[in-house]
C-alpha cells in the first residue's frame, strides 16, 4: 500500500471512495472535495493499493483552525481552513467495503496524528456515530458527548485526541 497527501487531480477517485462509504445524505459531493482539495489537500492522507493499479481504497481529511470544536459549517466551507491553525480536525475516515477490517483506516489516521504532532498542533477532533466512539478511543480520542449535530440524520458525537 502507498500512502500520501492529496492533489486536485484526485478529486474523481477522492470523490467515489467517499459515496461508496457514507449514505448520500451523509456524503461530501464533488464541489465540496473540490474545494477542501484547493484549500487543504496535504491534509488528505490516501492510501492506494499499488498492487491493484493504484486503486485507492481509503483516505481520511480535515483542515487546521483555531476553533477548538468542529461545526458543521466547517464541512461545506473549506476556505475557512487555517495552516496555522491549532486543531487538526478530521471529516472524514473512508475505506471501501472490499478493504475494511485490514487496519488501513488505522495506518491513516495514524498518519495523520503523527503529521499534527509534527506540524505542532495541540491535537485532533472528529465527530462519529456512536457506534465508532469505542473504536477511536484506542487512539486516545475522548468522546465530549453528543455535538448538536444531527446532519444526515444521524447523532454524532465530538471526540478529541489531546497532546
Amino acid at each position: 500500500m502507498l500512502i500520501r497527501t492529496a492533489t486536485i487531480d484526485d478529486l474523481a477517485a477522492v470523490t467515489a471512495v467517499e459515496a461508496e462509504c457514507f449514505p448520500p445524505a451523509e456524503a461530501a459531493t464533488e464541489d465540496d472535495f473540490r474545494g477542501r482539495l484547493e484549500h487543504y489537500a496535504n491534509h488528505f492522507w490516501l492510501m492506494f493499493d499499488n498492487e491493484n493499479d493504484n486503486k485507492l481504497v481509503a483516505f481520511v481529511d480535515g483542515f487546521v483552525t483555531d476553533t477548538p470544536d468542529l461545526s458543521d459549517e466547517m464541512y461545506e466551507k473549506a476556505e475557512l481552513h487555517n495552516e496555522d491553525g491549532k486543531w487538526q480536525m478530521i471529516f472524514g475516515v473512508n475505506t471501501i467495503p472490499e478493504y475494511r477490517r485490514r487496519g488501513l483506516a488505522a495506518q491513516l489516521i495514524q498518519c495523520a496524528i503523527e503529521d499534527a504532532k509534527d506540524q505542532g498542533r495541540l491535537g485532533l477532533v472528529l465527530t462519529c456515530k456512536d457506534k465508532l466512539v469505542h473504536y477511536y478511543g484506542k487512539f486516545g480520542f475522548v468522546n465530549e458527548g453528543f455535538t448538536g449535530s444531527t446532519h444526515g440524520g444521524v447523532k454524532w458525537n465530538q471526540m478529541r485526541l489531546t497532546f
